[in-house]
């Protein structure tokens, strides 16, 4: 793809008059000015809809579908059925796009071996306050390539919804957002991702991802801890089914309370846990729920044996991944994180 190729912005808007007119103004500003916005309106009562119906007035290039109040789901495949373009970007009614955001990630879609682009986003809420959630904009913001994104999707979701870029024909082909017990977007970068699509991102911060108090992962269900581990657990009980050369054997790293009831899950797919590992000696050497509970130089050399590091913080994950990488465990052929 090559400028001026379209592309078309996915909004959906619901309840956003506070900051739709500055998001609406961010994408007018485009470097790249040949795309259409597609607001879909999910039945506001707080003004939203007047202000895109006049947005839309002032400048063609913005487009207004309406629809009773059913959802984020249902809005965004509204939209999409609306959308000819061959590219398609993400936006929130709440976020802010840099000029440049669409021209620098078009310019890498570029790649006919990428099929979706995303970027580094700036952290808009107080990281004070937020701080899980600033910490997982510097975690996301450290996945750039194709490889760390693939190989950190069982973690959390690599990409930001409203950050990225990606293209039409993904969603002709795998499928688009899906209605269930789950995030609609981490649910499509696992499934795209199993079906091989490459995603990159411009090592830009492009986006300011505000963080509002009703941001649908703190308030809607579908986010809540339990389904969020379980529906990727399915994801990642199909990929060690294909990729561990031992399956359905794997040893689990780490062994507290959070980390059982996680990898649990795997459990249901018929993962078989050989041992947890852990680097408390009062933990090791005992058994928990009749699986042995190992040090780390206990285990298997390479090759004889697939760890799955499900410690829940980042520094603990860095170090158990550091560990395993001196030792000659190679990333997704011996080893794989998980949370």
């Amino acid at each position: 793809m090559s400028d001026p190729t379209p592309v078309s912005v996915l909004m959906p808007v619901y309840q956003a008059a506070a900051t739709l007119p500055a998001a609406l103004h961010s994408l007018a500003q485009q470097s790249h000015e040949h795309f259409t916005c597609i607001a879909v309106d999910d039945g506001s009562t707080d003004g939203s809809r007047d202000i895109l119906e006049q947005q839309a007035r002032d400048d063609e290039r913005f487009q207004v579908l309406g629809i009773p109040h059913a959802g984020i789901c249902t809005a965004l495949n509204t939209g999409l059925q609306a959308i000819r373009s061959p590219a398609i970007a993400r936006m929130d009614a709440d976020d802010i796009a840099q000029p440049r955001r669409l021209e620098r990630q078009l310019e890498r879609l570029q790649d006919p071996a990428i099929g979706l682009v995303g970027c580094r986003v700036a952290f808009g809420g107080d990281a004070a306050r937020r701080e899980g959630y600033a910490r997982y904009v510097d975690w996301t913001n450290g996945l750039l390539t194709p490889e760390t994104i693939a190989r950190n999707r069982f973690v959390e979701s690599p990409l930001p919804h409203p950050s990225v870029l990606y293209r039409r024909s993904l969603i002709e082909q795998h499928g688009g957002y899906r209605e269930g017990d789950f995030p609609e977007d981490y649910d499509c970068w696992l499934r795209w991702l199993e079906a091989g699509i490459r995603m990159v991102k411009v090592d830009e911060e492009l986006l300011t991802w505000n963080d509002s108090p009703d941001r649908l992962s703190r308030v809607d269900p579908r986010y809540r801890p339990a389904a969020f581990y379980a529906h990727k657990a399915g994801f990642l009980a199909q990929w060690l089914k294909q990729n561990n050369a031992h399956h359905p054997a794997v040893y689990i790293w780490g062994s507290g309370r959070i980390t059982r009831r996680r990898a649990e899950h795997l459990r249901t797919h018929g993962i078989e846990f050989r041992a947890y590992v852990d680097i408390d000696p009062a933990k090791t050497g005992k058994t928990i729920g009749g699986i042995p509970v190992i040090a780390p130089p206990e285990l298997p050399p390479p090759g004889a044996a697939f760890v799955i590091p499900y410690v829940g913080t980042r520094g603990a994950r860095a170090k158990t991944e550091a560990w395993l990488h001196a030792r000659g465990y190679r990333a997704e052929l011996h080893w794989i994180s998980a949370a």
